[in-house]
């Protein structure tokens, strides 16, 4: 989709933020923020602030959560707020249990962004990238394949603005991700926010890193990397999952309402202004 410029000169503003880790904004680490991190959906939000004065953002995403969790908790407060810019990632979750029924996520789906749109909000949404996070997971691309069909199929039914995260090639370096291979690191978050901006019509200068092409591995060392990735990441994960927890379910959302989005210093000023001192004390480990 062509850009176009966002809002007219004047007007509300207001940016809504929905869906779980990956609008959260885990993976860009920052103490200084609510949970300890910052992510694409902050760096949006400030260079709105700097393109337009007056914007307001609020950030509902809280990682793990499932799709059907996002419409239960973030719909209704969204809505409330009467955004004129919704950005939704969600059923990324979802997609990683094979006994999701993707046809039934995909209407509910469907169901939110209707809702969202009748706002007569912008809405932004996303297809999911294909991760290569383990030759385990191949199964899954078949899924991921059809959850960006039909975003870009829904997308284009109600005039969203969509970002194809599937097709952005700067996301095939490895520097994109953290260490738990599922998450975006903040090189990645930073590039995202300017292909939100890019689709915006927001001026921007965020480019890909420049980076030199990544120093070839051994074997030894591919085998202690995945070894580490195993115990750090896999075994705790599934460790969760058998005790029915996840590493959501004790966090508020890091915006929970709309504040002003200060044109200097941005959100961290904010927060230091705000969280005593700055310092977030909510836990930063993704899942």
């Amino acid at each position: 989709m062509p850009a176009q410029p966002l809002l007219p000169d004047s007007g509300r503003r207001v940016f809504v933020a929905l869906g779980d880790s990956f609008t959260e904004g885990v993976g860009d680490r920052d103490e200084r923020l609510p949970n300890g991190v910052r992510g694409w959906a902050d760096r949006v939000a400030e260079k709105l602030a700097k393109a337009q004065p007056g914007w307001k953002y609020a950030n509902l995403a809280i990682r793990s959560k499932r799709l059907r969790q996002i419409i239960d908790e973030q719909l209704e407060p969204a809505l409330r707020m009467r955004p004129t810019l919704v950005t939704l990632y969600a059923g990324g979750n979802d997609i990683l249990d094979l006994k999701t029924d993707m046809a039934v996520l995909m209407a509910d789906y469907e169901e939110f962004v209707r809702q969202l749109a009748g706002t007569g909000a912008t809405v932004v949404l996303f297809t999911g990238f294909d991760v290569k996070v383990s030759a385990l997971l191949e199964p899954l691309k078949k899924r991921n394949s059809f959850y960006n069909q039909r975003v870009r199929d829904i997308a284009a039914k109600y005039g969203a603005v969509l970002v194809d995260y599937w097709c952005l090639d700067a996301f095939h370096d490895r520097r994109m991700w953290d260490s738990d291979r599922l998450h975006m690191s903040k090189a990645g978050h930073k590039y995202l926010a300017g292909q939100v901006l890019d689709q915006l019509g927001v001026p921007n200068k965020i480019k890909p890193m420049d980076w030199e092409p990544p120093t070839p591995v051994t074997l030894r060392e591919w085998e202690r990397r995945q070894r580490r990735w195993v115990n750090d990441w896999v075994l705790p994960l599934f460790g969760r999952k058998l005790r029915g927890v996840t590493l959501g379910d004790q966090l508020s959302p890091r915006w929970p309402q709309p504040v002003k989005v200060p044109r200097k210093g941005g959100l961290k000023k904010l927060a230091a202004e705000t969280f005593d001192g700055g310092t977030a004390r909510q836990p930063t480990q993704p899942s």
